[in-house]
């Protein structure tokens, strides 16, 4: 038989668009996994409820003054409703006692956990054990366990119990959060509201959130819905590994609103290993004081873009000291680990051992600079104590108004006995005092204030007023901001001026 071309042609052109719609359209799309019940069946026994019971004396609570505890449950929800009545019932029958004075009183508050080791110990938050008179573990199969704390590090809020059985636990080991992606899968399971072990599932939602509980903030967010009830339950990834330890909510009414906290198994395994061995935190300390670098201090410093923390102040013969580094630095890399901001550092430097001797990188006046230093123990006593000597408060003359700065905005002064005294300055502080500050003026906007020392000015010491006007001037034909070194009342930071240009 014989096909004529043109035929041929449009057979072949339906096959190819055929075969396009095929590829184009997936045979099985999916969401997300088939389903989490293998998982979920394998990890509930490894979680467990937590029941607390604390004495509360009068005067404490919602009760005014019969120290009644806060509501369980989510406002204006029916169950807050009956909580009230019935708190409201036990306030009257406590005034119509024959003394008329409030008693002492238990409160319950639930919680999760999470078995670590088959032998009895398990995982917690430490705010859902504080202050706790008694703790009681609830297993799956509902057996009640006494436990006891072993130890506790409120600085990342987690904790360590342990419980005494006559048969294994199911256990679970700590994964590599570190190795999560946002949009991964997780699990959570725990005991909301006193329900009893839940299931929830959601995905990483973000990393390295800093919401301001503490100095080690870093927390993995996920959309996983996560009530009261639920902290210190693990965060499971689709291996069954504990990824994180569910911590906080971000809620207005008190229920999840998909936006949930939990401390990174990284961060979390290396304090519980250390609560169990010893039951005491070692943290790896610097002895600097840091601050964040802006975009005008990344021109200021010729960085390009902001990254690192900026160095305003080192402890005298702390690690960093002793390493070479100076105010002014900004350090860009930990232990072979880039720093991108201020915030990171901390938490870095914290998870670092003790005595260990590691490379840092600092940028010092455009240079790359490596220095090697042995970190050192974090002391329980704050090392910012306050100088307790307080200045002479001799009555003295009003010092000399010194000389105006235009382009500043401001008026400075050489340092001398009046005005040390006046600014309560102490001896051996060197630099400029800001006299007078006129508001509508460039370094009013920027926030300097008078009593304000300046030290430095790009990065060269000042001993006059004139050494700071001739920096202003050079300045303000440059193209890099101007960066100052400010004593604040013993507090040294650094502030950037850039000129032609006000804040909004």
């Amino acid at each position: 038989m014989k096909i004529s071309s043109r035929f041929l042609s449009k057979f072949i052109a339906g096959l190819m668009v055929l075969a396009f719609a095929m590829s184009a359209t997936p045979a099985h799309a999916h969401s997300g996994p088939q389903g989490f019940a293998d998982l979920a069946e394998k990890l509930l026994p490894s979680v467990v409820n937590i029941s607390t019971s604390q004495t509360i004396a009068p005067g404490k609570g919602d009760g005014d003054d019969l120290g009644m505890p806060d509501s369980p449950f989510p406002p204006g929800s029916p169950f807050e409703q009956f909580f009230k009545d019935f708190m409201d019932q036990q306030q009257q029958m406590q005034k119509g006692t024959p003394q008329g004075a409030p008693k002492k009183h238990k409160v319950q508050a639930l919680g999760s956990g999470f078995i670590i080791d088959a032998s009895g110990y398990i995982v917690t938050n430490n705010h859902v054990i504080d202050d706790a008179d008694e703790i009681t573990v609830i297993l799956q199969d509902d057996t009640n366990l006494p436990a006891k704390l072993v130890a506790r590090d409120k600085k990342t809020d987690i904790a360590l119990l342990k419980v005494t059985t006559k048969k294994p636990l199911t256990a679970v080991s700590f994964g590599d959060s570190d190795k999560l992606r946002v949009g991964d899968w997780i699990l959570a399971i725990g005991n909301p509201y006193g329900l009893g072990g839940t299931v929830t599932a959601g995905i990483i939602s973000a990393r390295a959130r800093n919401i301001n509980s503490g100095p080690y903030d870093e927390y993995l967010q996920t959309d996983a819905p996560i009530n009261r009830g639920n902290s210190g339950g693990p965060m499971f990834d689709m291996d069954g590994n504990v990824v994180g330890i569910n911590t906080a909510i971000y809620s207005p009414s008190g229920g999840s609103i998909g936006i949930g906290f939990a401390i990174p198994s990284t961060l979390a395994k290396n304090i519980v290993d250390q609560l169990k061995s010893s039951g005491k935190i070692r943290r790896g300390w610097l002895g600097v004081r840091i601050q964040n670098v802006t975009q005008d201090i990344a021109d200021g410093l010729g960085l390009g873009q902001p990254r690192g923390a900026l160095v305003s102040s080192t402890t005298q013969a702390g690690p960093a000291a002793k390493a070479g580094v100076q105010p002014g630095d900004v350090i860009v890399s930990f232990d072979g680990k880039e720093v991108p901001d201020m915030h990171r550092l901390p938490l870095m430097v914290a998870e670092t051992d003790v005595d260990k001797t590691v490379d840092m990188v600092v940028v010092r006046k455009g240079q790359n600079i490596t220095l090697k230093v042995k970190v050192g123990e974090l002391s329980v006593k704050d090392e910012t104590d306050a100088d307790k000597n307080a200045p002479d408060a001799t009555p003295v003359a009003p010092p000399s108004n010194g000389d105006k700065i235009p382009d500043l905005g401001i008026t400075a002064a050489t340092l001398n006995d009046t005005l040390r005294a006046k600014y309560e300055i102490k001896k051996g502080t060197n630099g400029v005092v800001i006299t007078e500050v006129a508001p509508d003026g460039i370094g009013g906007e920027a926030g300097l204030q008078e009593g304000d020392i300046i030290a430095e000015a790009g990065q060269q010491d000042v001993k006059s007023p004139k050494d700071l006007a001739d920096h202003v001037t050079a300045a303000k034909k440059g193209t890099k901001p101007l960066l100052l070194l400010l004593n604040r009342k013993d507090d040294l930071q650094y502030m950037a001026i850039t000129f032609g240009k006000k804040k909004p």
